[in-house]
């Protein structure tokens, strides 16, 4: 079991300027990111023990599992039944499910504590992917590229400093970190 982003202090740049759009916020960065997180608390507080259980289970800050619901999902709200993407993303934690993509077979309910587990265990291994392919970095500079690695695949991360460079808005790592900071100093 490996101990996943118990710390709140993680170097982040927050969301982008087209992230932030999607609440037609007018600035950007680490404020938006949580301005965002907050939006989603209500929405977010009713998958709250199941979240808490999972984080425990896989070693991983509920924070983090959190911030990825409110990212892909914004806690359920964005969702059009149970999907996303023209049918190719699925649930809470918006598993791809597209066979030319990430592949998975979706388990459990969309908003189940099975659905969570996968989610965080899908995390988990794009996390050691990204640690193995590059041992030099930082545990932090591991995290990150595993969180954005969740959002494009680990072929797509080359290097640190680019480590956002293809994700959605340009931003996945940094806003879904500064979520998790949100999330962390409000309860998870």
């Amino acid at each position: 079991m490996c101990r996943l982003w118990k710390h709140p202090i993680v170097e982040t740049s927050g969301a982008s300027w087209q992230t932030a759009q999607q609440d037609s916020l007018g600035y950007s960065g680490v404020n938006a990111s949580h301005t965002m997180a907050q939006t989603d608390m209500g929405r977010m507080s009713q998958f709250k023990s199941k979240i808490m259980r999972v984080g425990q289970r896989h070693g991983v800050d509920p924070a983090l599992i959190a911030a990825i619901i409110s990212r892909e999902s914004r806690a359920g709200n964005a969702l059009q039944g149970d999907w996303r993407d023209f049918h190719n993303a699925w649930g809470l934690m918006q598993l791809d499910v597209n066979p030319n993509g990430g592949g998975h077979t979706a388990k459990g309910g969309w908003d189940s504590e099975e659905h969570l587990n996968q989610g965080t265990e899908i995390l988990v291994n794009f996390i050691n992917r990204i640690s193995n392919k590059f041992p030099g970095w930082s545990r932090e500079q591991q995290l990150r590229g595993g969180i954005a690695a969740y959002n494009m695949g680990d072929g797509n991360v080359h290097s640190y400093s680019g480590v956002d460079q293809h994700t959605t808005g340009g931003d996945y790592s940094n806003d879904v970190t500064a979520r998790a900071q949100w999330y962390k100093n409000n309860g998870y």
